[in-house]
């Protein structure tokens, strides 16, 4: 994918992908704390959503009672959600310096309806990056984990919440599952330089601290080291 790379001037964009239930909120969390021990300003922001017109847009994709919606209908919101999170958030937190860590971003678009839902990869491509103003993360971490293990997370993470049933993506089949896995992977073949692949299936602190080995070296050369 070409396009403006997610730092202007100061800032930092950075993204987390994966498998449902692959740990990328905890870890967005933690990236996060990290970055404000060290002093940095961060935002921190989630897709769908992250804006009024995102959030609403988000409880349409999720709903699990609109089985009919479309693959070509999900490129479209999902696109809709982050045109208003690059515009009202992400473009101006990144020219105050800001790092700016994103839970999903484009990629997600491009595997789960591309990949995954058997739309046309070029097109969707077209469409983010015309939705997003060619903005690229500096760098994705991707979190991997075989979609039997995600599946059990996300429903034991559920498990005696009320009103917290499966959402319209979670309950797609397994197959569906699988695919958007390698999905994920084959992405991150093809974009190396980006995507740094991060085995999930471990605690939550030893992830994190192979994220932060990736992202000390983008930092200044001042900020601490914890």
């Amino acid at each position: 994918m070409h396009g403006q790379r997610g730092d202007a001037p100061e800032g930092l964009f950075l993204t987390f992908e994966g498998p449902d239930g692959a740990g990328k909120s905890t870890q967005a969390r933690l990236l996060r704390e990290r970055l404000q021990a060290c002093g940095r300003e961060v935002l921190l922001v989630r897709e769908p959503g992250g804006t009024p017109i995102g959030e609403k847009m988000r409880e349409l994709l999720l709903d699990p009672r609109y089985t009919e919606m479309t693959v070509v209908c999900e490129v479209f919101l999902y696109s809709a959600a982050r045109t208003q999170l690059v515009v009202e958030q992400i473009r101006p937190a990144l020219l105050r310096g800001v790092v700016v860590i994103s839970d999903r971003y484009s990629d997600s678009t491009l595997v789960y309806q591309g990949l995954a839902g058997g739309e046309d990869l070029e097109v969707i491509r077209k469409i983010n990056l015309w939705a997003t103003g060619g903005l690229v993360p500096r760098r994705t971490f991707l979190l991997d984990l075989e979609a039997e293990k995600g599946l059990l997370r996300v429903r034991r993470a559920k498990r005696g919440i009320r009103s917290a049933g499966e959402d319209r993506i979670e309950q797609k089949e397994l197959v569906f599952h699988r695919r958007v896995r390698r999905g994920f992977l084959e992405l991150a073949v093809r974009e190396q330089e980006r995507i740094c692949v991060i085995s999930a299936d471990t605690d939550a602190s030893s992830v994190h601290a192979r994220v932060w080995e990736m992202v000390i070296p983008l930092l200044p050369v001042d900020n601490c080291q914890l």
